[in-house]
This record gives C-alpha cells, structure tokens and sequence, in this order.
C-alpha cells in the first residue's frame, strides 16, 4: 500500500525510505533467527523435554480424539473384533513407551 502511493507520488525519497524499511526488517529477521538458534542450544534437557512433550501429546490427544469419532456409528460400521485390535495395539504401543520412561538404565554390556 505504501510503495503504490510513492509510486503514484512519483516521490523516489518516499520509495528510499520503504526499501531501507524492508532492508531492515530482512536483518531484523536474520538477527532473530540467530538468536533463536543460539537460546535453543542454552536451552536445559528439561526444557527441551517440557517444549516436545507438549506438542507431541497434544497432537496425540488430537489424533485420539479423531479415532474417538469412528465410534459414531452413523457414519462407519465397525465389529467388535476391530474394536479389540485398534484398543490392542493402542494399549500395547502405550505399555511399551510407559517401560521405556521406567528403565533409565542403558543396555551397554557392563563387567
């Protein structure tokens, strides 16, 4: 909007100013992604743990949710033995990932 009224204007002074504007939005813009990369490697085991378990269990939850609606049965049929095997493996893949957060220890062969 602002370079088509200094166009319109014809006023070059008006255009100088918004490309330098621009310029320096494109260096603000790297200096913040710099910043970004340098915090992020300040940032704690825990922190980094806290920041991932977040997303990752929200969007689990999500995707949850959206096996949760092909229990409405006007819209999909279904038998119980599927029931089982989608509640199956979702119990099993669970157990699986709750044991590995219970054994800290590593599997390295030690005397």
């Amino acid at each position: 909007m602002f370079v088509m009224r200094a166009i319109q204007d014809n006023n070059i002074l008006y255009l100088k100013y918004i490309v330098n504007l621009i310029h320096m939005c494109k260096q603000l813009c790297i200096i913040i992604y710099i910043i970004n990369i340098f915090t992020r490697g300040m940032e704690t085991k825990n922190d980094k743990f806290k920041r991932l378990a977040n997303v990752r269990v929200n969007n689990t939850l999500k995707n949850l949710e959206l096996i949760g609606n092909l229990a409405n049965s006007n819209n999909y049929d279904y038998s119980s033995d599927e029931v089982k095997k989608i509640f199956n493996t979702l119990n099993n893949k669970l157990k699986d990932i709750h044991h590995k957060f219970l054994i800290k220890e590593s599997n390295k062969f030690n005397l």
